[in-house]
């Protein structure tokens, strides 16, 4: 803009500036991207995050390494067990210890339960921003479901911190087996009554298909992961290329695009929650029968049945609950597949109680650049389903 003569503004090209956001119902959150337009076209998108910021990778460097995990459950709010999962696996890399077989098959059981959760709600929402509200109301009824077994083993619906250094919080329960076990039989006929209201409707096909295309290239370019990485065509995720906890012992297919669009990111989350279904199957026929937590007291709490009967029990309880775990010197980086993408925490210890770095790698905030990068060029109606495409999370955007 510059000013004349008369001191009047004028502009120098004929577009205009428009916020959307923070407080809009289709940003996922308190996200807010400033639009260049041309008309109804999008020139450029600028992100802009902050709104939400918490400080809790800071605030983690004053923790002891048990009190971070119910912090780790507010990053990516709908993935609490997988942010669990990332930081325990970094924390036991430096502790240089082996977890059970049993506690890792509860970690993945736990973790897919949360991945199908996830893309339940995204797949709800991302339908009700592009105008379909029927596919929210089902969705979110076997959510529901997902919730209650979280209740059922940990107490709590959402924030579970059920994933503890060592292991798990406590054994898995005949009864949460068994309604784990009713969830996957019940499971596989919604998501084909989800597809039959969506994957062949022309009105969701004709918004979806050929918009917001990311190539092999640009994917990759842009640092994206998880199902954003998979439906350009990159066939990558850490459960088959560098398993942890345990993946190596499930047989389930990676689903991989081919355009990069919305109508791609779209059935490649269908397709994981089918192969997430399959992981919980060969879990629960194959749950081994050793511990839930290793058996060394210096690092996981003894069983509370042992301290009215053993002194050297009762002593390693006190020193974990007043001092928590010591961790060696040095530094390292475990990553994950979240239902976003790459999900690990890069830690720094100094041999004490209290990390002295942690970092997080979260898979939203490495999206943002490229997803306002895809806006340019779209009409201001496609921006919706971008964002819904690309399913960010706030809390792990701002921490």
């Amino acid at each position: 803009m510059t000013v004349t003569e008369q001191g009047l503004l004028e502009r120098d090209k004929d577009t205009m500036t428009l916020n959307m956001g923070p407080q809009h119902p289709s940003t996922h959150g308190v996200f807010r991207v400033v639009l260049e337009m041309d008309g109804e076209i999008v020139l450029s998108a600028v992100p802009d995050i902050g709104y939400l910021h918490t400080g809790i990778e800071k605030s983690s460097e004053n923790k002891r390494y048990v009190h971070v995990i119910p912090m780790t459950d507010r990053l990516d709010y709908l993935n609490p067990p997988g942010n669990n999962l990332a930081f325990c696996l970094t924390t036991e890399k430096l502790l240089q210890v082996e977890i059970p077989g049993r506690a890792q098959y509860i970690r993945v059981i736990m973790c897919e339960l949360t991945r199908i959760a996830s893309h339940l709600l995204w797949l709800g929402t991302h339908a009700l921003d592009i105008g379909a509200m029927t596919v929210f109301l089902y969705a979110w009824r076997e959510r529901e479901m997902i919730l209650d077994l979280n209740e059922m083993i940990s107490g709590v619906r959402m924030m579970t911190s059920f994933i503890r250094i060592g292991g798990v919080a406590k054994d898995a329960t005949p009864e949460w087996i068994q309604g784990t076990r009713k969830f996957i039989d019940y499971f596989p006929e919604k998501i084909d009554e989800y597809e039959s209201l969506l994957t062949k409707n022309p009105i969701w096909m004709d918004r979806t298909q050929g918009v917001g295309v990311f190539s092999r290239e640009q994917a990759i370019d842009w640092s994206f992961s998880g199902p954003c990485l998979r439906a350009s065509g990159v066939d990558f995720d850490f459960r088959k290329k560098r398993p942890y906890s345990g993946y190596e012992n499930f047989r389930f297919e990676v689903p991989v695009g081919k355009n990069g669009d919305i109508y791609d990111r779209y059935r490649c989350r269908i397709q994981e929650m089918r192969e997430s279904r399959e992981i919980l199957k060969q879990a629960l026929d194959n749950l081994p029968d050793d511990g839930y937590k290793i058996a060394d007291n210096k690092i996981s709490l003894p069983p509370r049945k042992t301290l009215k009967t053993s002194m050297e029990a009762l002593i390693h309880h006190f020193k974990l609950v007043s001092e928590g775990i010591k961790v060696p010197a040095g530094e390292t980086y475990v990553p994950t597949e979240g239902p976003r993408g790459e999900v690990g925490f890069y830690i720094v210890s100094d041999g004490s109680n209290i990390p002295y770095r942690v970092k997080l790698r979260a898979p939203s905030f490495m999206a943002i650049p490229g997803m306002c990068h895809m806006m340019n060029g779209h009409f201001i109606a496609d921006v919706v389903g971008i964002i819904g495409s690309v399913d960010i999370v706030m809390g792990e955007v701002d921490r």
